[in-house]
């Protein structure tokens, strides 16, 4: 490929990330809702070793460090990485007994009791790194390392804990690395960070219309919800609620790449908590013969069911990654990683309303701490192709069945990798990768903030499939 040729697909590779960026609608499909599709060439062996193994622009954003490491390999040049990953998730529900409060007596939730999706999701990273000079490396990251997506029948029988969820992440990170030593470099960076969050669901007209007239004590409310709302949990008189929220906010990395001799390199990562607070807006559909009752609601100044502004803190987690990459022979390199992740700073989802401080909702979640603990290998079976594969265990910070919701049903999963790495030529090279995720299956037992219980059983399954572009210039 000449060098004219290459300048559009450098730029082709660009548009094509910028696109997915912006198009971005992820689910999570690493502990919790983070995100560890990054590269392509990470994808071939489940991330073993991404924190030393420093063998494309990738490294900006795995460890900064390794990026003093890459300029040398790439004898001074710069290079770009564009990478895109299709994550398709299939997720089905089997109910086994969810139910309406206990106080509706022999209601029964109408609707479906199973509910199967897929969805299939874009989850995009560009990469660029650039040597200053001898010492000192440039390095910027654009990805996505927090997102999840579900999106349930708005007749589906848990749909009063949940219908939609989608939370999206956009990460600027800049970097630097320096060269202490011909062994030693160290590197750091700053995450400029937008979030995107948007939580939907159903509420049952007939209760909350029956609770307002008993409240008021009004006979003549009761009188009309019985008679527009005769029986209660029935998909056809809910309600939808929708909560969106966005945030702009900071975070920063540390990084250490340490090569001891030619033939193992140590890498050492730390990713700091971010602090999300979140502004935005609840909106209602009412039933249309609810209307009234909000409008007396508003009224008397109670906006439960009006449209209002709402704030949110979520905290995403910090992490810290261990790597070690071997090389055995000039073909073979092996790898492995630990990484963990401090989940137990999300306690629950807690809304509020701006104005009044007033809760719309409020979630225990009581996550846990988790490790994810991947082994991979390269090898070179030629001097063109790279074969990879790798293997994964990946811990889930939801405590127990009680502590999980439908917007996140998630559960320990196995990862199996295998990719491979084409050199086209000098300057350009293409990486390619596939896993599949295997995920027990998943019980759930939450009894839900309004009473409304969801449970069942949830079997899951992931297939990812990536390709990477890498540019030197």
């Amino acid at each position: 490929m000449s060098a004219m040729s290459a300048r559009p697909c450098v730029k082709l590779s660009i548009l094509l990330s910028s696109c997915s960026l912006v198009l971005l609608s992820s689910s999570a499909y690493s502990a919790g809702f983070a995100l560890i599709e990054n590269s392509a060439s990470g994808m071939g062996k489940a991330y073993a070793g991404a924190a030393a193994v420093a063998e494309d622009a990738s490294t900006a954003w795995f460890n900064p460090a390794g990026m003093n490491y890459l300029t040398s390999k790439l004898q001074g040049k710069s290079q770009l990485s564009s990478s895109l990953n299709i994550v398709a998730a299939q997720t089905r529900f089997k109910d086994k007994g969810s139910a309406p409060p206990p106080s509706l007596g022999d209601a029964v939730i109408s609707g479906k009791k199973n509910n199967n999706e897929t969805i299939v999701s874009p989850v995009p990273g560009l990469y660029y790194v650039h040597p200053v000079n001898d010492k000192l490396t440039f390095g910027l990251s654009i990805n996505a390392p927090f997102g999840s997506e579900t999106d349930y029948d708005k007749k589906w029988i848990g749909r009063y804990q949940a219908t939609k969820t989608d939370m999206k992440t956009y990460n600027f990170n800049p970097s630097l690395s320096w060269k202490l030593s011909d062994k030693l470099s160290l590197g750091g960076g700053i995450s400029a960070q937008y979030i995107d969050v948007k939580l939907g669901k159903a509420y049952d007209t007939a209760a909350a219309c029956r609770k307002i007239a008993l409240q008021s004590g009004s006979t003549q409310t009761l009188d009309y919800c019985n008679s527009k709302y005769p029986r209660a949990a029935q998909y056809q008189n809910d309600g939808q609620a929708l909560v969106k929220g966005d945030d702009f906010s900071f975070g920063f990395n540390l990084g250490l790449l340490y090569q001891p001799s030619e033939l193992t390199r140590l890498g050492f990562t730390y990713r700091s908590q971010i602090k999300h607070k979140l502004e935005g807006k609840a909106t209602y559909k009412n039933h249309a013969a609810f209307v009234p009752i909000v409008a007396q609601l508003e009224g008397l100044g109670i906006h439960t069911f009006s449209d209002r502004d709402i704030r949110a803190n979520v905290d995403l987690p910090e992490s810290v990654s261990l790597s070690l990459v071997h090389k055995l022979s000039e073909r073979l390199e092996i790898m492995g990683d630990l990484t963990w992740t401090g989940w137990s700073s999300f306690k629950r989802l807690r809304i509020t309303a701006a104005d009044t401080g007033a809760e719309v909702t409020n979630v225990h979640e009581n996550w846990e701490n988790v490790t994810r603990i991947s082994l991979g290998a390269n090898y070179k079976y030629n001097d063109k192709l790279t074969l990879r594969t790798g293997f994964a265990v990946d811990q889930e910070p939801i405590p127990s069945a009680r502590h999980r919701t439908p917007r996140i049903p998630g559960n320990d999963r196995t990862w199996v990798s295998f990719g491979a790495g084409y050199k086209v030529n000098k300057k350009t090279s293409l990486d390619f990768g596939y896993s599949h995720l295997f995920l027990d299956k998943t019980a759930i037992d939450n009894p839900g903030e309004n009473g409304y219980s969801v449970k069942g059983f949830y079997d899951n399954q992931v297939d990812i499939v990536s390709a990477q572009f890498n540019y030197t210039f």
